[in-house]
């Protein structure tokens, strides 16, 4: 089972570890032919889309779960029609998104304080940008879909590329046409479509039997399985709400308490988002697993059962899945404890790696405890998510991130008189913490029952 999980979560992990860097990259390209302006546009340009494409979040987590149970039940059929379907969904939301550009993009920079230069370069990095939502969408359903396939090396092959050429093809862009800094976002657009090309490559060259005989039309046309798709989703995008909800109150709320206390917020949700790009590894595997043993299950009802129950609730088919999850949360555990220690014992080079401010860095050294204290939670929190993702428990996991945005409120109202900027780091945990608590109090009547 262990050689199953990290067959599954290394390749994820691989393609993890690349996202920082194109930030990275795009920052330090527009920091050196650019001005201040250029440099607040873009990010919150990238800001916007973060928050835009959140709320889509749903087209990768959805269509994993119900494609690992299709996998399971050994359903080519509904393999083919989920994939037809949730493209579908996202050449649709591609279309909103192009039809409402100009209000988003209008009342996202109105809340936004920013000076008007800064919004000008923004509003130009927007609108370039913004052609690549068919292929992004496109692509998180894609990698939802491989996934469920329990194929998470197809998603990396992509997501490495995509973060390649981002970085190549925007230096270029940036430094050697008249586009200069605008150049990154042009960049970006064509890194997605490379993705969305080699990744309907990788489809067809390894799944074309899974599509042999059907009709892309008809599959996409499947008011039935649409209609499971989109309940599952509808749950999916309430929870991307609350998730949007607390990392923008965050946010905003740190932008209150002065400029260092926001770098300090900024830098320390940077080293807590490195714990996720290992964990989700793990969580993806999750999403694989514990989808394809329910199909599975669901697909071999016990014969010589009196009560004809499925085998997922028979010992058997029960064991494997508990061994699923039990082995993810010890692998979890793990990665949070090697980061608790990680952090403890190297916390002020880290922060010196990010920033060389000595006041930021006198006030970072205020919050190690919150920095020792966020891995191990947050591992089990996104651990559970892999799992819960997989049983296509979409009530769950809504209402799971329902009462985590009460926590990360109740936590911070609760607070913020008396401890500051810490206050913003006790919803936080609180808010990990209700995840977590949840999740666990809910699995075990959720397995009697799958």
């Amino acid at each position: 089972m262990n050689k199953q999980i990290l067959r599954l979560a290394i390749p994820s992990i691989l393609a993890n570890i690349t996202i920082p860097l194109v930030g990275l990259v795009d920052t330090a390209i527009v920091g050196h032919i650019s001005d201040a302006h250029a440099i607040g546009g873009i990010a919150i340009g990238t800001m916007l889309f973060d928050l835009l494409y959140w709320n889509f979040g749903f087209l990768r987590v959805g269509t994993s779960g119900m494609t690992a149970q299709a996998f399971g039940r050994g359903d080519k059929g509904q393999c083919a029609r989920l994939l037809t379907q949730s493209v579908s969904i996202a050449l649709i939301g591609a279309a909103l998104i192009w039809l409402l550009q100009w209000l988003f993009v209008t009342a996202a920079l109105a809340i936004v304080p920013c000076s008007d230069e800064v919004a000008h370069f923004a509003r130009q990095y927007f609108f370039i940008r913004i052609w690549a939502a068919p292929a992004t969408l496109s692509l998180m359903a894609l990698k939802g879909w491989f996934i469920g396939m329990q194929d998470t090396v197809s998603p990396m092959i992509t997501d490495m590329v995509v973060n390649v050429v981002n970085m190549l093809v925007s230096y270029v862009l940036a430094v050697h046409t008249p586009m200069g800094a605008l150049g990154v976002a042009l960049g970006t657009v064509i890194a997605q479509f490379t993705g969305l090309t080699l990744a309907l490559i990788l489809l067809i060259s390894k799944y074309r039997h899974v599509f042999r005989g059907l009709s892309i039309w008809q599959l996409a046309r499947d008011m039935q399985g649409m209609r499971s798709l989109i309940t599952l989703n509808a749950n999916l995008f309430v929870r991307s709400l609350c998730f949007m909800v607390v990392y923008v109150g965050f946010t905003s709320l740190s932008s209150m308490y002065g400029d260092t206390d926001l770098a300090v917020c900024s830098i320390l949700m940077k080293l807590f988002m490195l714990v996720s790009y290992f964990v989700d590894g793990f969580a993806y595997a999750g999403e694989a697993l514990v989808g394809k043993y329910i199909g599975e299950a669901k697909s071999n009802p016990i014969s010589d059962s009196p009560s004809g129950r499925p085998i997922s609730n028979s010992p058997s088919g029960a064991s494997e899945i508990s061994s699923i999850v039990r082995l993810l949360f010890l692998w979890s555990l793990g990665v949070g404890a090697v980061f608790t220690v990680l952090f403890a014992l190297s916390y002020m080079p880290m922060y010196r790696m990010m920033t060389s401010d000595s006041e930021v860095l006198a006030r970072l050294t205020d919050f190690v405890g919150w920095l020792i204290a966020m891995p191990i939670v947050s591992t089990l929190a996104f651990m559970w998510d892999g799992v819960f993702t997989g049983a296509t428990a979409g009530k769950h996991i809504r209402n799971a991130m329902i009462w985590a945005a009460v926590g990360f409120v109740v936590g911070y109202v609760a607070t913020y008189h008396f401890l500051g900027t810490h206050a913003l780091f006790v919803g936080y945990f609180l808010h990990l913490a209700a995840r977590v608590i949840y999740l666990t109090a809910t699995w075990r009547p959720l397995a009697s029952h799958l």
